[in-house]
């Protein structure tokens, strides 16, 4: 389904999985926060960057914002979204308290213009790594985004805050984004937002109950002819499984609720689709901007390989869902290779034929959703 934005009335969004500007891409950035680190093996931020030239080659000191997404502004450009929305996974703080979690991403928010340098809309905030630096952290955060012009979901100084969706003005219809966490992505529970204390909107696990108290979310804030992302974290880092809490979740929300489609991430690769009444499930968006290059382990998943999602919405629902096929090296966005768009456009056939969905290759490269 290839989108054409063209029809009166269609929206196209630009979704993303997790965006890591942290750490060593922070590195890489104008403005770099202090490297120190409090991984069990890693202490310097200094040594990702190291371990990336080592794989691909020399990274560039004190980049442009714009480095990073590379050939991805060219294929937004030319694909005009109404709408710009990611999971930025990391803090965008100075804050010196690290959550002990042990993981802890931070950019500087004098690196915000590498988020606006691709018109960045919407942060989803509703993640494992958005308060590694402390409720502090995650306040700065939010300020320093909303002082930049994008909105948030998903994070709040109190639960209502939290759990309010980012209302996007489009050119013919409201979008309204709302952005939940699950335990199973690695968020902790004391990281909860509360009448009182800042934190995410966290839902314990995906199950009938917790889809819908999403429902009821969303039902509050509707008006006739919006389109309604809802954004969630769950699940692991690897692996093709789509839980069956998931589907679960997926289905009774839709039954339940006008949401237009349902984003989710956490894995670092993607996962299958699945379309049921007219909405597209994105189970895993996977990683679309980490440090991760020169680490092992998991190579059988290609987390360098990634997507671009331009999903169109008409009136009656999806009208289009289009994937560009881009590959992370010297952490910036490239095009991908003939090759490696074959081996994403096999393990995509493959995960989406049990779930009711095809994918096929188009003339530029890019890949379409399909029904079976």
């Amino acid at each position: 389904m290839a989108p054409d934005a063209t029809t009166r009335g269609d929206v196209t969004l630009f979704l993303s999985g997790d965006v890591m500007t942290g750490r060593a891409i922070d590195q890489v950035l104008p403005v770099p926060s202090d490297p120190v680190l409090y991984e069990p093996w890693v202490r310097n931020a200094l040594d990702y960057v190291e371990l990336a030239e080592r794989a691909s080659g020399r990274i560039p000191d004190a980049v442009e914002p714009s480095y990073i997404w590379g050939h991805a502004l060219r294929a937004l450009d030319a694909a005009g979204p109404h709408a710009r929305i990611i999971n930025l996974e990391t803090a965008v703080t100075t804050s010196d308290e690290p959550d002990p979690k042990g993981i802890n991403y931070r950019m500087h928010p004098s690196n915000t213009p590498c988020l606006t340098a691709a018109g960045i809309d919407c942060c989803v905030l509703a993640n494992n790594h958005v308060m590694d630096w402390g409720r502090s952290g995650l306040l700065e955060t939010l300020a320093t985004l909303r002082s930049s012009g994008m909105c948030t979901a998903g994070a709040g100084r109190t639960i209502a805050e939290a759990r309010a969706p980012a209302i996007l003005e489009g050119d013919h219809r409201r979008i309204l984004v709302f952005a939940y966490a699950t335990q199973s992505s690695g968020v902790p529970a004391r990281w909860a937002a509360s009448e009182s204390a800042s934190g995410v909107s966290l839902l314990p696990h995906p199950s009938r109950g917790s889809a819908d108290r999403v429902a009821e979310d969303v039902r509050a804030a509707y008006q006739e002819g919006d389109v309604v992302v809802v954004s969630v974290h769950w699940g692991g880092n690897w692996g093709y499984d789509i839980p069956r809490g998931h589907r679960a979740f997926a289905h009774r929300l839709l039954d339940s609720a006008p949401v237009s489609v349902i984003h989710g991430h956490s894995s670092h690769h993607p996962k299958g689709i699945e379309v049921y009444r007219e909405a597209p499930i994105l189970y895993g968006c996977g990683d679309l901007l980490n440090d991760y290059e020169g680490i092992t382990g998991h190579e059988e998943y290609r987390g360098d390989l990634v997507l671009l999602y331009l999903v169109t919405l008409g009136a009656s629902g999806l009208a289009g869902l289009r994937l560009v096929p881009l590959r992370i090296r010297r952490f910036r966005l490239e095009r991908a290779s003939k090759a490696d768009t074959e081996s994403l456009l096999a393990t995509l056939r493959r995960e989406c034929a049990v779930l009711g969905t095809d994918v096929r290759l188009s003339a530029d490269g890019s890949l379409d959703l399909v029904r079976l």
